[in-house]
């Protein structure tokens, strides 16, 4: 092994065992009424993770007469000029009764990575990092959140949805598809990850499957046209609150309940999901979220 193979090693290792502290600390359940202990302590190991890079703030939205937040970190570019932001996103709460390993602690842990990684780094533009929550009942958390971007009239130059990145099954046949067409176009095994975007996010889909392809992972996207009506299944994470006001946005998924046998079940724990898979994912965001402008 060269001495650039070893250091490329090293760095891979360091970074997925940051990636498996993360999980170590996030993964249970994170349901806000049935396991409001557990959910609690996401919020407060998220926010600790944020406040080493910048200053926290909470966005509070009201769901049945409660509060609940979204925790938000900023990060500036070096260009003042530059005010439309990147919004890179993940949901931290879970249906009741799963531990959530997949759904979502996979994306939130691959979330706290890339804002350790991007605070270190001169930014295009600005970087705002959002945990959010009450996905699970309907996009909520997103939802009060983009509708208040909206009525603020922020522009936004893309929302990114990090949702389920760490199940990798490289059996044939283990990729499943909401529509025979897409059966017919894209891989049968569940062994790349996926960007879903609409069609002004497409430019961006193609330079980020370039350096998630060039960090080890395979990848594929889908552009859809009309906020993804025609195909319900692409709908299914918070990009779809920003589609809906039409923003850019766009998300990055493993296909979840179409690959995952333990999507929303007792069994989506910490020991189903491909470390190895997820740290590829993670270094290719790093760099792909840097050269998409």
């Amino acid at each position: 092994m060269s001495s650039q193979d070893a250091e490329a090693l090293r760095l891979h290792e360091s970074l997925k065992a940051r990636l498996l502290s993360h999980l170590e600390k996030l993964v249970g359940d994170r349901d806000p009424y049935l396991a409001e202990g557990s959910h609690y302590l996401a919020q407060q190991y998220i926010q600790s993770q944020f406040a080493a890079v910048g200053t926290v703030t909470g966005h509070t939205f009201e769901v049945r007469s409660r509060q609940h937040h979204n925790w938000i970190v900023q990060l500036p570019a070096a260009d003042p000029a530059a005010t439309a932001p990147l919004i890179i996103g993940a949901h931290y709460d879970t249906v009741p009764g799963t531990p959530g390993a997949d759904d979502n602690a996979s994306g939130v842990a691959v979330l706290l990575e890339l804002v350790c990684y991007l605070a270190t780094q001169a930014l295009p533009r600005p970087i705002w990092c959002v945990a959010f929550d009450m996905e699970e009942y309907g996009l909520l958390g997103s939802r009060a959140y983009a509708r208040s971007l909206q009525a603020q009239n922020q522009s936004v130059h893309l929302m990114l949805s990090l949702e389920m990145l760490g199940y990798c099954d490289r059996t044939p046949h283990s990729q499943t598809y909401p529509s025979p067409l897409l059966a017919q176009v894209y891989p049968n095994r569940g062994d790349y990850i996926a960007l879903v975007g609409n069609p002004s996010t497409l430019g961006k889909m193609r330079r980020l499957k370039k350096h998630i392809r060039q960090a080890g992972a395979a990848c594929e996207y889908l552009p859809v046209p009309n906020r993804g009506q025609a195909i319900p299944a692409t709908r299914q994470s918070d990009h779809a609150s920003f589609w809906d006001c039409g923003y850019p946005a766009l998300m990055v998924t493993d296909t979840a309940f179409l690959r995952n046998p333990h999507y929303h079940q007792p069994s989506d724990r910490l020991d189903t999901l491909d470390l190895d898979f997820m740290t590829h994912i993670c270094r290719g965001l790093m760099a792909g979220l840097l050269a998409i402008g």
